[in-house]
């Protein structure tokens, strides 16, 4: 049984045409036949509820909640926006904050924002005393800064750094995630960097209904695919699928404290 540690269940895209079951069939199906847990993580204000919801009605759903650095822009009140944020967290389901970061690919919000509310929420996530969970676009300088300060844990999504930079951060003991993009024909440099993960750091995750892994490239993701993932980690470092299932699902469980 796999830990999915990154996923987006309340997307509108498990509501849509490419479905040919319900969500709510798709996650019972995945829980009876290959996934052990998912963290669902919301990306603004709007989709927290969605997420705890989620959590609530699911066992093995537990949620970050966190504002995306392409959100940010949606509010004119930082403060007000944060401190919505923090009332959130206030829940027992809730096991990290994010996703939150910097994405200067789409740059959809000002960067100096993207900045402030990334910060802001490292803050947040300290003082809360759970994990962060970091997506980076294009933006791996000033997300390396930001992390280097950084007195908690931090989790860098879908990874997209080099091995080198990866090995500074493991030093550091944050975990590295990779999902989908791990299987491109072209990600050499994402193996490279998945092998210089230490095994009690390494996490596996879908960010789904994104990054669907090769075969699948293209189509709507879903946690069912995560072992295409798994194989290709396997491959990469040297080891079983059954081994990289096993360790990755202990990293999960210990870092957001799960039975």
């Amino acid at each position: 049984m796999i830990f999915d540690t990154h996923a987006h269940y309340d997307d509108k895209r498990f509501f849509g045409e490419e479905m040919n079951v319900t969500r709510d069939e798709l996650l019972v199906l995945l829980f009876e036949t290959s996934v052990c847990g998912i963290l669902n993580c919301a990306t603004c204000i709007e989709n927290f509820e969605q997420t705890l919801d989620l959590s609530h009605r699911y066992a093995n759903v537990y949620a970050a909640l966190g504002i995306h650095p392409s959100d940010c822009y949606r509010y004119e009140s930082m403060p007000d926006a944060l401190a919505a944020l923090e009332n959130a967290l206030d829940n027992n389901d809730v096991r990290a904050l994010g996703e939150i970061g910097l994405d200067y690919h789409y740059d959809f919000s000002p960067r100096d924002k993207q900045r402030e509310y990334f910060d802001a929420q490292l803050r947040i996530a300290e003082k809360a005393g759970i994990p962060a969970v970091i997506h980076d676009r294009d933006a791996h300088g000033d997300v390396f800064e930001f992390i280097r300060n950084f007195k908690g844990t931090a989790i860098i999504h879908s990874c997209s750094e080099s091995a080198e930079t990866v090995r500074q951060l493991c030093k550091k003991g944050h975990y590295v995630s990779f999902s989908g993009s791990v299987t491109f024909k072209n990600a050499h440099s994402v193996r490279e960097a998945a092998a210089a993960v230490p095994d009690e750091l390494l996490l596996v995750e879908t960010d789904c209904p994104y990054m669907a892994p090769v075969p699948f490239r293209g189509k709507l993701n879903h946690s069912g695919y995560i072992k295409y993932i798994v194989d290709c980690l396997a491959e990469v470092r040297g080891a079983t699928p059954e081994h990289i299932e096993r360790i990755t699902e202990q990293n999960a469980k210990r870092l957001f404290k799960v039975g």
